[in-house]
């Protein structure tokens, strides 16, 4: 493939690892692309046609058994293609190594897919590998695919797939997906297998990488509210991979095309515009916090002068550790151990006011912590402000309503220039 960086690798004065500059993503084009097999009477794909544009994240969304799948892993040619074109930043790649062509193009899918028997720097190692990479190189990326997944890399270097949880295998497996810089990453319900509340953490880990990657993401779901929390525009599919409509989460939410489309989005449309606003839109408060180091008399005092009723208290690393009240304090005697109340929900910045109120009402306490990439306390949202981007919301879309309303009413009854100015059909004013 062709290179889509703006800048390429240069190597350091002292012959060091080279320092490089973020690929971009690339476009993709596909052309009548289309898959049978032996002995089926209709394709499994019939000739789809789209084109994705560098950096963005398209979702494809569908029922079971709609093709979804197959489309996406002709892409990288997985599954060959029975007919059509792929190009991928221009080059046709239809005809092209495969081996070679995946070696360039990101692929995650559920349950990670990580090499059980090798370790979690191997496991992010194994294209570069390929790619023969310098050793030096290798070991410094590594350290940085991790890093960026939020993973410490002393803590998670050595270990082995089985010594994680699922949410870390699953970032692992993104980790190694982007190691080798690729333009194109292809994404198969990689979060499918893991619990909600780790589900919605991987989402926002991947709105936050995709921020500062920029990097072509395509992205299979059956589930549609991941779909809009995701992405730039969504592909409804219908079988055999024809495009019910490819939109904006907003447009589809909005105007969806037909019945089938409408299916998609079902009720509640206005909440579903919830997983379309970001933490980091609206406002985040700090908050008086203290850490468990220090002594039980200053946080006594900063929560007095505080001029709140509670105080939030981070452990050593500065992650939200409890919410302390006046009347915990009172009864600390001393000890921190059992006062206060566990914090068990927070956001990142780049979590949905969806994922926000949810916590937030789970909580029932008016307000949750939010996150920084290692966890780490940024600040507090809460529920005044969050029910002020839910009114918003509405609103827009009661004045959206209206809007249409109005427009189907000029529709059914239309009026030539030549009426509005009083004269009849067919008469000319002199």
């Amino acid at each position: 493939m062709p290179e889509t960086t703006e800048t390429k690798t240069a190597t350091s004065e002292s012959g060091a690892r080279p320092t490089e500059a973020r690929t971009t993503g690339a476009t993709i084009e596909l052309e009548n692309l289309t898959k049978r097999y032996p002995g089926s009477r209709e394709p499994a794909v019939d000739s789809v046609n789209m084109e994705i544009r560098a950096g963005e994240l398209v979702v494809f969304v569908g029922p079971s058994g709609c093709g979804k799948s197959t489309t996406l892993k002709m892409i990288n040619r997985l599954i060959e293609p029975t007919g059509g074109r792929i190009r991928i930043g221009g080059e046709d790649v239809t005809h092209i190594d495969p081996v070679k062509l995946r070696r360039k193009i990101g692929y995650a899918i559920q349950s990670s897919g990580l090499f059980p028997h090798l370790t979690v720097a191997q496991n992010i190692a194994a294209v570069p590998k390929m790619l023969g990479w310098p050793k030096a190189r290798i070991r410094a990326r590594v350290e940085e695919m991790l890093d960026l997944v939020g993973l410490d890399p002393g803590e998670f270097r050595s270990r082995y797939p089985r010594q994680l949880s699922g949410g870390q295998q699953q970032r692992v497996g993104v980790a190694r997906a982007l190691a080798a810089d690729p333009p194109v990453l292809l994404m198969d319900e990689p979060f499918g297998a893991v619990d909600p509340i780790t589900r919605d953490h991987l989402q926002d880990e991947l709105i936050r990488l995709q921020h500062e990657l920029h990097k072509t993401i395509v992205f299979v779901t059956h589930d549609f509210d991941e779909a809009i929390k995701l992405g730039d525009r969504i592909a409804v599919l219908r079988e055999r991979s024809h495009i019910a409509q490819f939109d904006t989460p907003e447009a589809i939410l909005t105007n969806p095309a037909d019945d089938f489309v409408s299916g998609f989005v079902g009720a509640g449309a206005a909440l579903k515009r919830l997983n379309l606003t970001r933490v980091r839109d609206v406002e985040i408060t700090d908050y008086p916090t203290v850490t468990v180091d220090d002594p039980l008399q200053e946080i006594f005092n900063k929560l007095r002068s505080s001029g709140t009723n509670e105080i939030l208290l981070l452990d050593k690393r500065g992650r939200p550790y409890k919410w302390l009240r006046r009347g915990d304090l009172m009864r600390a005697r001393g000890s921190l151990a059992r006062a206060g109340t566990l914090v068990h929900d927070t956001v990142t910045r780049d979590a949905t006011v969806r994922d926000a109120l949810e916590a937030v009402l789970t909580d029932n306490a008016g307000r949750v912590a939010v996150t920084g990439r290692r966890g780490e306390y940024t600040g507090v949202v809460d529920m005044e402000t969050l029910m002020n981007s839910v009114h918003e919301l509405l609103e827009a879309d009661r004045l959206d309503a209206l809007e249409h309303q109005h427009e189907l009413q000029e529709a059914r009854s239309p009026r030539t220039h030549a009426e509005q100015e009083g004269t009849g059909p067919g008469e000319v004013q002199a």
